[in-house]
């Protein structure tokens, strides 16, 4: 997979229906540890809510994992969990609290409830797409750095250090179905002179 869909930040956002009070919240994760420690925080935090429904999904293992919290079966994490499914989104836990305001939502509501604070609290978290990208290194001396450094953001790489010495050490990350495009780029450049190298691969938002 050379590319994700998941969520920018931690984020919140609430709203009332009939008088319940329902607060969505959503953090990217990249475990399981991660996300029931996420949920473990809002339940402390809101121990006094009627209700802490959650959902979260993983890439590692493809792990789908909700929970109604009291709820009737099937009208809050299943709901909750399929906002997160539609929305294309992995690595990512939502937990909507809810406290009780005394008016029975019915199951369609409750449904429509849930599904409207996973979703707003996604929306606030922001959805990104996620690169797999290579990690490289290069060096240059002092006459070829403008070029370089020119060229890597032009092929929507990314400077990540440079390191002025005898010559110009520049580390950065490129999407990896970019690189090759790049490479050639940086051949006819340079006249082949420089050739990156490799340190590994990692994931990066396109948004950066």
């Amino acid at each position: 997979m050379d590319c994700y869909k998941t969520v920018q930040r931690e984020a919140v956002d609430e709203f009332i229906e009939k008088r319940s009070r329902f607060i969505g919240y959503c953090k990217p994760v990249t475990t399981e540890a991660e996300a029931l420690a996420f949920i473990n925080e809002k339940k402390t935090k809101h121990w006094d809510a009627k209700h802490n429904v959650y959902a979260y999904i993983l890439r590692d293992g493809q792990i789908k994992r909700y929970s109604d919290d009291g709820e009737p079966q099937g009208t809050a994490g299943v709901p909750t969990l399929e906002v997160l499914q539609k929305s294309g989104i992995t690595d990512v836990v939502v937990v909507v609290t809810r406290y009780f305001g005394g008016v029975l939502l019915g199951a369609g509501g409750l449904v429509r409830a849930y599904s409207h604070g996973a979703k707003i609290a996604i929306e606030a978290a922001e959805i990104i797409t996620m690169e797999q990208s290579y990690l490289c290194l290069l060096s240059c001396d002092y006459n070829q750095y403008g070029k370089v450094s020119a060229l890597i953001p032009q092929c929507d790489g990314v400077i990540d250090d440079t390191v002025f010495q005898d010559n110009v050490t520049v580390k950065f990350h490129i999407a990896v179905d970019k690189f090759k495009h790049f490479i050639k780029l940086l051949a006819d450049a340079t006249c082949g002179d420089i050739e990156p190298e490799i340190l590994g691969k990692q994931y990066f938002s396109n948004e950066s």
